[in-house]
């Protein structure tokens, strides 16, 4: 009898790794120099930031998932940005299937799920850390703009960092460990956060970044990408003759400057997640509607009005119809070599 359960429980158990993909993993990502590597090839991210929030609701839901797949791998998406980690196995073996990595998001206080503070995100790593859509971990998201949330010293988030990202190297060597910094790191933050194997910066400078990549060279000799970058379809003015109103042309034109720059400088950043692939109703006011306005912090380098309109960011609309922007995407992503 004991036998039999010890044979069942093998069984039970393997059939469990099987299908979190628990065994050896078949990727290794390492950062070399300034560049990432997935196994024994450079890797350039061609990604989008994703947060699927549908019509009417308030939080994420997966539901599209199979029709987003397929818009992003015709865009010639390489790798998703999510901003909290994705539970569903279902989901990371799909976004897999569709030869699309992703990078997960993990805050620090988030109730419990998964976050730095409970310490829960360890049991997340564990589960996950050998499942290949897996590209690393992100910890998180502009949080040095939010000295509030740390009892009004960064000092704190730096440190609680840090030792984060030390934690997961010991856990999982298989994935290299990032943040998503608001605009570039300043000493302090590079000298407190010398675990990380590369940084995310979330860059919003008009439709030119170019003078970043000196400034990043002669800071660092990591890797980086831009975490988020990009610009909305709604004009709170008129500017640099774009027309007031909804404006997808203000925005494809933006999104495609900023794109081919981080292209002409592919020696020294990683590639980007543009923000985002579908407008949320959520951020604004209703969740039924699409509202103008909304916050976030240092954003006066939204072209081409600087002014947030938070609800109106995506590739696509609500309904995953494409806008000007999804076929400029497209165009760059799929021709870049």
């Amino acid at each position: 009898m004991k036998r039999s359960q010890s044979v069942f429980s093998i069984f039970i158990w393997g059939i469990t790794c099987l299908v979190l993909s628990c065994g050896k993993p078949s990727l290794a990502v390492t950062t070399q120099g300034r560049q990432i590597w997935v196994n024994d090839a450079p890797y350039f991210i061609k990604g989008i930031c994703y947060n699927p929030v549908p019509k009417g609701k308030k939080k994420r839901d997966f539901s599209s998932l199979e029709a987003d797949l397929a818009l992003m791998v015709e865009a010639g998406i390489n790798t998703i940005r999510v901003y909290s980690p994705i539970e569903e196995i279902s989901v990371l073996d799909k976004i897999e299937k569709a030869g699309i990595k992703v990078i997960i998001g993990i805050g620090y206080n988030q109730q419990g799920y998964f976050d730095l503070y409970s310490k829960s995100y360890t049991q997340y790593i564990k589960k996950y850390k050998n499942h290949n859509a897996i590209l690393f971990w992100e910890l998180g998201n502009e949080y040095n703009y939010h000295p509030e949330w740390f009892e009004g010293n960064i000092k704190n988030w730096y440190s609680t960092l840090n030792e984060a990202a030390q934690t997961i190297h010991k856990i999982d060597g298989n994935h290299p460990v990032s943040s998503a910094h608001g605009e570039l790191p300043d000493s302090l933050a590079f000298s407190m956060c010398s675990n990380l194997d590369l940084w995310g910066l979330n860059i919003y400078r008009w439709d030119n970044p170019s003078a970043l990549f000196d400034q990043w060279e002669k800071l660092s000799d990591k890797p980086f990408y831009f975490s988020e970058a990009g610009s909305d379809s709604y004009m709170t003015i008129e500017r640099d003759n774009f027309k007031e109103g909804e404006n997808q042309k203000a925005q494809s034109v933006a999104n495609a400057k900023i794109v081919e720059t981080v292209f002409q400088n592919k020696h020294l950043i990683s590639g980007l997640t543009l923000f985002s692939f579908s407008d949320e109703w959520w951020k604004a006011g209703n969740p039924v509607q699409q509202d103008i306005g909304g916050q976030a912090p240092n954003s006066s380098g939204v072209p081409y009005d600087g002014n947030p309109n938070e609800e109106f960011w995506g590739i696509v609309d609500i309904d995953r119809n494409k806008k000007e922007s999804f076929h400029v995407l497209k165009e760059q992503y799929n021709h870049f070599d």
